[in-house]
């Protein structure tokens, strides 16, 4: 930047997203994020009940109750985002589970049937319905694919996560230069660990799992992380938004984590 030049701003106004999984967690601070900067954003999730507090919550949202996992709820909401907009500038696949906790040997094939189909099968179903809606748009379009920090390190006993988290990395990479001709970037947001109720939920299931209590897993957690706390959805949202700007429209094919620095898993 030259000499007493303005630092530049964030810009997301009038952007029209689209948000999985946007009713609660990581999805619903991003929907909220983008909204408050004035884009137009349009979300899903399974969750009908969570999908009414949050449109009741956040002023212009609109939303298509489905689940992500679904050929036909993707078709569903692709539809209604296409009527409602006219077209898309970013899509944020952020739809996601913890999946089982266990060794390999003990998971069964249903678990880790439900975790790729929710984790990796969505953002596929996604892809193919709204890229021809990202192609077509000016905005600088981009696709974010939430990923996670086990998306770039080896994770004993959540092997199924682990697999699709590593697999999005995979995804972004291929698609930016798959898409980069048309102008369309793709990038991964790879959280840590994130406190909040879903957190606590996966806590409580290795501790479960190694016979352990829960203060004690969640402070062999907090070891692990350079800067010794948790992150907050705010600060995935943070970068969702930047990924999403003009600040960012030569950044493409990239797994950027928001971690505090988690060293190992």
């Amino acid at each position: 930047m030259s000499e007493g030049a303005t630092p530049r701003a964030i810009v997301v106004r009038d952007l029209r997203v689209l948000v999985t999984a946007g009713a609660s967690g990581i999805g619903r601070a991003i929907a909220q994020a983008f909204a408050a900067g004035g884009a137009h954003v349009h979300i899903t999730d399974v969750d009908e009940a969570a999908v009414a507090d949050t449109v009741s919550q956040i002023p212009g949202l609109s939303a298509t109750a489905g689940d992500a996992s679904s050929p036909q709820d993707a078709d569903r909401a692709a539809a209604d985002v296409g009527a409602r907009f006219g077209g898309l500038d970013v899509l944020v696949n952020n739809v996601g589970v913890a999946g089982p906790t266990g060794v390999i040997d003990s998971l069964s094939d249903g678990d880790v049937e439900r975790t790729i189909d929710i984790n990796l099968k969505s953002h596929f179903y996604f892809l193919n319905r709204c890229v021809p809606l990202l192609r077509g748009s000016t905005r600088n379009p981009g696709v974010v694919a939430m990923s996670s920090v086990a998306g770039r390190l080896g994770y004993g006993n959540r092997t199924p996560y682990a697999a699709t988290k590593w697999a999005i990395v995979g995804l972004v990479k291929s698609l930016a230069v798959e898409l980069g001709p048309d102008g369309v970037r793709a990038n991964a947001i790879l959280p840590g660990v994130v406190e909040g109720p879903r957190m606590d939920r996966v806590i409580a299931a290795r501790a479960a799992a190694e016979g352990a209590g829960f203060d004690a897993v969640r402070d062999s957690y907090l070891g692990k992380i350079s800067l010794r706390r948790m992150v907050q959805a705010e600060d995935v949202a943070n970068l969702a938004l930047f990924l999403s700007s003009d600040l960012a429209r030569n950044i493409t094919g990239q797994a950027i984590s928001v971690d505090g620095n988690v060293e190992y898993l």
